[in-house]
């Protein structure tokens, strides 16, 4: 494995570290690879170490090169600089595809909570005027080809996780609307998959909900799974990060078929 970490200029600590594969000549088939780009949870106002590392080493396994995002949170979410972050990794690893060896066109973002709206902004934002007046989206070079969204805060609505928004749009109101995010669906969203509890009291299940209605309408591509039962915050399920759950557990296990059959991807 080699690892790297690269410091995004956004005026804060953000940063994103790599867990990139070595190159063997005994596995030909597998030179370039699908590349996954993990945001963790937090309420934008801390990063879960839960829903970081765990999901990248399972992605890492399952055969993805994989990149987390340590992005802004606090008093340094506000003024899209999550949004920027998320936007300057991607084509970041765009434009070092070859030295990655990653397939330039098979770049999937996901998000747990919070992590979540980040990914979902993305992917809804990515050609937005109010992010391409802020930074060079290099012609959509920023867009993902695809987002895994577990348990996402999504909407600004009657479901909202308040201290998300707040953080997010720094209590600008207007800010706040425009991150709403079942209502910026359109065409050009990437597909998605998603997954959500039916009884979680943190972030609403209606979020998830909201979200897949919105893509139908669209005509997106989705795949989205609501568990009857499980605490807000489950990452992978597991005694690993405390939080087993046999039933949900199977999440990452349909999203990685799912994911794989969207890249055509065999591992």
């Amino acid at each position: 494995m080699k690892i790297v970490k690269e410091v995004l200029d956004t005026g804060s600590n953000a940063y994103v570290t790599g867990y990139l594969h070595d190159v063997s000549e005994e596995m030909e088939n597998h030179r370039i690879r699908p590349c996954m780009v993990v945001c963790p949870g937090g309420g934008y106002e801390m990063l879960s170490d839960r829903e970081k590392d765990p999901p990248a080493f399972a992605w890492f396994a399952a055969g993805y090169q994989v990149f987390a995002l340590n992005y802004s949170i606090g008093e340094y979410a506000k003024e899209l600089r999550p949004l920027m972050e998320l936007s300057e990794t991607v084509m970041m690893i765009r434009r070092r595809a070859g030295e990655w060896q990653i397939q330039p066109d098979q770049i999937a973002v996901m998000g747990f909570s919070a992590g979540g709206h980040l990914a979902a902004s993305l992917g809804t934002l990515w050609n937005s005027g109010r992010l391409t007046d802020r930074m060079d989206t290099e012609n959509g070079k920023n867009r993902p080809n695809a987002m895994i969204l577990s348990y996402p805060v999504i909407t600004a609505g009657e479901f909202a996780h308040q201290g998300s928004l707040e953080n997010v749009s720094g209590g600008d109101g207007e800010l706040k609307e425009w991150f709403s995010l079942e209502k910026r669906v359109t065409a050009d969203t990437p597909p998605a998959f998603l997954w959500h509890t039916a009884d979680d009291n943190v972030v609403p299940v209606e979020n998830t909900m909201l979200f897949s209605m919105a893509l139908k309408r669209a005509g997106v591509p989705f795949e989205c799974h609501i568990f009857p039962s499980g605490v807000h915050g489950l990452s992978m399920c597991n005694y690993d990060v405390d939080t087993n759950n046999e039933s949900c557990g199977k999440w990452f296990s349909l999203s990685l078929y799912w994911l794989n059959h969207l890249f055509g991807y065999q591992c």
